[in-house]
């Protein structure tokens, strides 16, 4: 009997947190300003929130630390607010943290992510697309230890070309499950582009090779709730952003979730 797939939704508020969970997410990830580049290291305050809320369903938080939008090289004064942030949100019971950190020259920065994987569960989130090649950095992060993930979107989920989109996929999760050992594991997790008309294929695919586990966020901008809007005002997102408010929808989680069973029972 095949394994179950892990689905963990990103998310950015109290709301958003409850709609992933009705949907029948496995694990969150905890950040701020999900619609802006990626997303931030959320506030003490909205972990809390997020805790509080979903206390009853016992699922892992994991906590995305990351200063700012842009790229990921950060100099040490930057280092020292990621280190800050770990120790605090490490007090507050967070199962673990998503976080990276690249050279100039596209690489991982080995050193660096290490001083904030010691002692913690960690997820290298999305720096890994950025870095100049999937597999030297997959050896990198080997390196480090501590490290028992990686999110990734190295492929763009096509339903045009299917088997093209999903090969670098397929050698990561290779090259992970040939590298397994007893004292260590890492997992590929699949993410950014995953949606109701891409999971299926995707889970079809790279089960055999391993997959365990799937990410999203399922979210997009909804209508906010005020009536004046200033003409030709806003906070610069632009478009809806301006406006509105970035929700995860319950609906594509739980359809998510139908389709990742229903590929498992096939």
């Amino acid at each position: 009997m095949a394994h179950s797939i892990l689905i963990e939704v990103c998310i950015d508020s109290v709301e958003s947190a409850m709609s992933a969970i009705r949907g029948g997410a496995n694990r969150l990830e905890v950040c701020g300003n999900l619609a802006l580049g990626g997303g931030t290291t959320p506030s003490l305050g909205l972990l809390k929130a997020v805790q509080e809320a979903v206390e009853s369903f016992q699922v892992p938080i994991m906590v995305m630390i990351r200063p700012r939008t842009g790229d990921f090289l950060y100099p040490e004064s930057e280092m020292q607010i990621m280190i800050e942030d770990i120790r605090i949100f490490n007090e507050n019971g967070v199962e673990g943290f998503v976080f990276g950190v690249l050279t100039e020259e596209g690489r991982v920065d080995v050193a660096r992510t290490k001083r904030g994987s010691i002692q913690w569960l960690v997820c290298f989130h999305r720096a890994f697309d950025m870095t100049r090649d999937p597999m030297e950095a997959i050896s990198d992060i080997m390196r480090i230890g501590g490290i028992s993930r990686i999110l990734t979107r190295q492929a763009q989920f096509s339903r045009v070309h299917p088997s093209q989109s999903l090969e670098i996929l397929a050698s990561l999760l290779k090259a992970t499950r040939n590298s397994r050992d007893q004292s260590s594991s890492l997992t590929i997790m699949p993410g950014s582009g995953i949606n109701p008309q891409t999971v299926g294929h995707v889970v079809n695919t790279l089960l055999p090779l391993g997959l365990s586990e799937i990410h999203l966020s399922g979210g997009s901008w909804m209508e906010g709730g005020m009536s004046f809007r200033r003409e030709g005002m806003g906070m610069g997102v632009g478009g809806k952003g301006d406006w509105g408010i970035w929700r995860t929808d319950e609906g594509v989680v739980r359809e998510v979730k139908a389709q990742v069973e229903a590929t498992q029972m096939e």
